[in-house]
């Protein structure tokens, strides 16, 4: 039975889907998470810092949802204050000073929107880092691994490629908020997600996304490790095509791809 849109949404949102530290600690080795943005505090809706994959040292970053409520409130249930932004630039501007790779794991319904995250300059953040990664001089690779939603999403995916797997989604804003802003009715966002064009078929037609990872059973923790493999043998591949190219050539490829917009 093919799945529709608005099923994907659903199994993108799942509770029981693997996080970004999922993914981060079964893809590469020797971890070692950095903390705080140097200006406010530390996020825990964004995680980041050194890993190894195939004896390369790389930089990671994800937005992490939780588990628990306990563990949601701490993460903010995946959406970050301006200070995740911040503390993921910071480590993006390390790696690209050390000559390392950036991969991030994109998995955020948006940026917070709170009061207090628009005091801190949650839209600069945002802006921010969309102006960095672009000239940016080391591969940067984004996967799409749950929800990819507006700018939230985008903050991290400024990318030499962008990958989604099979059951994710990428888009401009909930199928919910496109509802009640087109049709004033959020109760309609089965047929938004038809209409967004939001998943990873759609998106890769369009030419939005470069690859999409299969997902053959409903994604788990205890289901994941073929979808693990396949994202590291990719990522291996990825770092090797750009072996030999100069710094000038990955940041004027991936200027060349988002003008293509």
């Amino acid at each position: 039975m093919s799945l529709t849109p608005w099923d994907r949404v659903k199994i993108a949102r799942g509770k029981n889907r693997p996080t970004a530290l999922y993914y981060i600690e079964n893809i590469f080795d020797d971890f070692f998470e950095l903390h705080g943005d140097r200006h406010y505090k530390d996020d825990g809706a964004i995680v980041g810092g050194l890993a190894s994959i195939n004896g390369r040292v790389v930089t990671v970053i994800g937005q992490q949802k939780g588990r628990s409520t306990k563990e949601n409130i701490f993460r903010n249930f995946g959406m970050p204050y301006p200070e995740g932004y911040r503390k993921a630039l910071r480590l993006m501007e390390q790696a690209n000073k050390f000559d390392r790779p950036i991969i991030c794991f994109v998995d955020t319904s948006g940026a917070y929107c709170g009061i207090g995250a628009e005091e801190r300059g949650q839209g600069e953040a945002i802006a921010r880092n969309l102006l960095e990664m672009s000239a940016f001089k080391v591969p940067v690779l984004s996967i799409i691994i749950g929800e990819g939603g507006s700018g939230g999403a985008l903050a991290l995916a400024v990318a030499n490629e962008v990958w989604m797997l099979e059951n994710s989604m990428y888009s401009i804003l909930s199928p919910e908020g496109f509802a009640s802003i087109l049709w004033k009715d959020s109760k309609r966002a089965k047929e938004a997600a038809s209409a967004m064009k939001i998943t990873a078929r759609e998106l890769k037609s369009l030419g939005i996304i470069d690859k999409i990872v299969g997902e053959k059973e409903l994604l788990t923790p205890q289901t994941g490790d073929l979808v693990v493999a396949k994202m590291k043998k990719g990522i291996i591949r990825f770092l090797k095509s750009y072996d030999g190219k100069s710094g000038e050539e990955i940041a004027g490829e991936r200027y060349d791809r988002f003008r293509k917009y």
